[in-house]
């Protein structure tokens, strides 16, 4: 068990969440997925609930809102800030659009919805009482989280910009190019931006999650009997063994097997 009760610093994915069209259905398969437990989903915020690992959090799913039960469904990332407003006022002006102001979510924190120049959806999260991931490097936690974008200049300035983020190269194939990015005053890559090009036009600028698991072929090879579809078989790369796949609401999601 790897517990992170702290705060993530500034700059760093720290939460992700996911509206479905069937809250029951998604939990289920990610229960059966990934091992989540739940607390429970009442009235209070929309019916949101906390996935668990270990008895702590390690991501959000909320129904979606009745006139939205239809509009595609999509993992929001959600990037730690200090300071919400500060951000929301410097990502306004560097470009991006707010979709939700900085709004007080109870005692649990701040939160704020954009979308950066490149045209990905994002969250802001400053913690009170809810730090975000509370569980890591374990089975059925968040293991990774990156941006996938057709124009990466635009967005590695902006992220650069607003948060202060540092960036590392790494080539990939078919004329990909990956960035791994690094808070401020971070030790290690907090995340990745990699740039599409003129690569897979049909594709959308978007933030994706990827979630650890023990066994990436066993997992894959359920996951059609479950409601999900598989994107990309499993395959090795430098890290370890990964597919690519989609839930019940056709949401992209990425499960890794690390190296070792």
């Amino acid at each position: 068990m790897t517990a992170h009760p702290d705060k993530w610093l500034p700059g760093t994915p720290c939460w992700t969440d996911l509206m479905a069209s069937d809250l029951a259905a998604t939990q289920a398969f990610y229960s059966r997925l990934l091992g989540w437990s739940y607390t429970p989903s009442g009235p209070d915020f929309g019916g949101y609930c906390n996935a668990l690992v270990n008895g702590h959090v390690v991501a959000g799913l909320s129904p979606a809102m009745p006139d939205a039960v239809d509009a595609p469904h999509a993992w929001t990332v959600y990037l730690a800030t200090d300071d919400l407003a500060a951000i929301a006022a410097k990502a306004t002006a560097a470009g991006a659009q707010v979709v939700a102001p900085p709004m007080q979510v109870g005692d649990f924190g701040s939160m704020a919805l954009l979308v950066d120049p490149s045209g990905a959806f994002f969250g802001a999260w400053q913690a009170d009482q809810h730090v975000g991931f509370a569980e890591v490097a374990e089975p059925g936690t968040v293991a990774w989280c990156d941006l996938m974008v057709h124009r990466g200049a635009v967005a590695k300035a902006f992220y650069a910009e607003v948060f202060g983020v540092t960036y590392s190269a790494s080539g990939m194939a078919d004329g990909e190019f990956y960035s791994m990015f690094t808070a401020p005053g971070g030790e290690y890559a907090a995340g990745g931006i990699g740039d599409m090009g003129d690569t897979n036009p049909d594709w959308p600028d978007a933030w994706g999650v990827c979630f650890q698991v023990a066994d990436a072929d066993a997992i894959a090879a359920e996951i059609p009997g479950l409601g999900g579809a598989i994107v990309m078989e499993p395959h090795d790369f430098e890290w370890g063994r990964l597919v690519s796949a989609t839930g019940p609401d056709g949401e992209r999601f990425s499960l890794i097997t690390p190296k070792g």
